[in-house]
């Protein structure tokens, strides 16, 4: 059951060279405030989990925190271009990509979630992909004797999800799309969850059937008030799109920790728990 705790003792849970998997989608409440204490506290060599990520895994690989990615697509949608951190990490070898479709990180993470080591993909039978990502395999169906391609699990080891409200014991409630978050609170083996708010448990007891993420699936629970800006969270706040383009068109070292630093009083104002 999660204990209520500050975003630097979260972020000291998550080890050097974890497998973390990141909720959210793109640039929709991913956990901004957590991702930039793992940068401050320079993690070294974690392996990110992603459908479709964005800014997170841009600044993590900015900061060097990054060995790997599993993820369907790594951008800034349309509008705001490529990720040039993590492409730059990719193109000098620091960072290793492991391409998959989105559908094929939601497998793998579905086998986690049902402690099986992999689990079979529809549609996915030829090109490249199959042949650079360690992830598949196509073996002989041995009910049918047809052709069917795998996807080994992936566990985290942690899973960082940013949700609208949750009691102090981690009870997690999302408003709006969930994308993977509830998938990837079942396939961790532990789960940090922030939060904008945090309610007393009379409020989740009340709508215990609006419960997303249990509380005895959550290690941790952080206060952190507009902790996925600067991206989005539904009918709570839309993208900051001064401050990522701040951060995108930042090239030197010294640009890219004045922008980390940029936030600190943000992050760290949920260290000041408030409840609702």
């Amino acid at each position: 059951m999660g204990k209520v705790t500050n975003l630097q003792e979260a972020a000291s849970m998550v080890q050097d060279g974890d497998t973390v998997g990141i909720g959210g989608n793109v640039l929709h409440r991913a956990p901004m405030a957590f991702v930039r204490e793992l940068a401050r506290q320079r993690k070294h060599n974690l392996k990110l989990v992603k459908t479709a990520g964005a800014h997170d895994i841009d600044l993590l690989c900015a900061f060097d925190c990054v060995e790997s990615v599993d993820a369907g697509f790594v951008s800034y949608e349309t509008k705001y271009g490529l990720a040039g951190h993590y492409r730059n990490g990719v193109e000098t070898g620091r960072v290793k990509a492991n391409e998959h479709a989105c559908y094929t990180v939601i497998c793998a993470l579905r086998a986690a979630s049902m402690n099986v080591p992999f689990m079979p993909v529809k549609g996915l039978m030829y090109g490249e992909l199959l042949q650079h990502n360690d992830y598949f395999k196509v073996v002989e169906d041995p009910f049918g004797g047809e052709a069917v391609t795998l996807v080994k699990s992936i566990v985290p080891d942690v899973a960082i999800i940013h949700v609208h409200e949750c009691d102090e014991n981690g009870n997690s409630m999302i408003s709006g799309p969930k994308f993977e978050d509830v998938l990837l609170s079942r396939a961790a083996k532990k789960v940090i969850v922030t939060t904008e708010q945090i309610v007393l448990p009379s409020k989740m007891k009340i709508h215990n059937e609006r419960i997303d993420i249990p509380g005895f699936l959550v290690s941790a629970v952080v206060h952190t008030p507009k902790g996925a800006s600067p991206t989005s969270v539904h009918k709570k706040y839309d993208i900051d799109e001064k401050a990522l383009l701040r951060f995108i068109h930042s090239k030197e070292p010294l640009e890219v920790d004045n922008y980390l630093k940029s936030f600190e009083s943000n992050d760290y104002a949920g260290n000041r728990r408030g409840w609702l």
